[in-house]
């Protein structure tokens, strides 16, 4: 074993320590972490952990949420760095004039906004439960933030809601084209395409399967095709073909990179754990109400589920 991963290793287990790690980082970052996954099972696993100190491998929103979730722990982001373009979209004054345009109805954050965002929002989403998290509020309107092309996805998913949509998007998955889709699948027309619900909505119209990360790693695993297109983060497919070796898989185009993601390094969280750097806080005011935000969502996730 590497000599920095054992020493990650040994620190963990000193400090009591687990990490926790985005399917978008680099992928040698799986070598050390406790939990890899999507934005919800992450935050899932905040709230379930007994340890003392959580390092997050992941950008600065997710830190944020594992904070709120567990305000009595050390947490602990590798390199501050490490933002969100989608989160940035959007602040608290910002939030508030989307809400006064339309009034009295309820607000649904996804989970890629910050914390002061998501204390004035009346429930939180992540890509895998937003439908299922929209269609709870049983209301004919809800406002959606910050996500466009989540909101409009979920929108068409549920037929009987209108979704008013902030203006945000993730700039990896909003840059995939129609005509990029087009000529992959004339070189690849039998391929199934997996894509992520953040890319746009005549893209999303065109894919055989529209789900979140771990969702489309399901659908890869469940599946008996051999042969996949994917339209989502660089990251999602690194670890297909790793888990995978004997199915192919032809990314949509070769710069679908998160430069925020891949900043964490294996020194990085060695450096972390070991000097116990960069502690996120948050304002317990902001962090109480986010709170309730965050554990709305869920309850919502986890109700029927044994």
């Amino acid at each position: 074993m590497n000599e920095l991963i054992c020493k990650i290793q040994e620190l963990k287990k000193k400090k009591n320590a687990i990490i926790l790690a985005h399917c978008y980082q680099n992928i040698e970052i799986d070598d050390v972490a406790d939990y890899v996954g999507d934005s919800l099972y992450l935050s899932q696993m905040a709230a379930k952990t007994d340890a003392d100190i959580i390092v997050f491998a992941g950008v600065y929103f997710m830190a944020q949420t594992a904070k709120i979730l567990c305000p009595d722990k050390k947490v602990l982001l590798p390199d501050l760095k490490a933002g969100c373009a989608m989160a940035d979209m959007i602040n608290l004054q910002q939030l508030r004039n989307f809400k006064q345009k339309h009034p009295d109805i309820p607000t649904v954050c996804y989970i890629n906004s910050t914390a002061e965002v998501k204390s004035e929002c009346d429930i939180c989403c992540t890509s895998s439960n937003a439908v299922k998290i929209v269609e709870s509020l049983n209301t004919e309107k809800v406002l959606f933030a910050p996500d466009q092309n989540l909101g409009r996805w979920v929108e068409k998913q549920l037929g009987n809601v209108k979704v008013i949509t902030y203006s945000g998007y993730c700039p990896i998955h909003h840059n995939i084209t129609v005509q990029e889709v087009y000529t992959i699948k004339e070189n690849h027309p039998d391929v199934k395409l997996l894509a992520h619900p953040e890319c746009k909505e005549e893209v999303s119209a065109l894919a055989d399967y529209v789900g979140s990360t771990t969702g489309i790693m399901n659908f890869v695993k469940n599946s008996s095709e051999n042969k996949f297109i994917i339209a989502t983060e660089k990251g999602v497919v690194d670890r297909l073909k790793r888990d995978y070796p004997d199915k192919e898989f032809i990314i949509i185009k070769e710069n679908l990179i998160c430069d925020s993601m891949k900043l964490c390094s294996l020194q990085d969280i060695f450096n972390a754990l070991n000097n116990e750097t960069f502690e996120i806080e948050v304002n317990p005011d902001i962090s109480k109400k986010a709170h309730k935000c965050i554990d709305r969502m869920l309850e919502v996730s986890t109700a029927g589920v044994k």
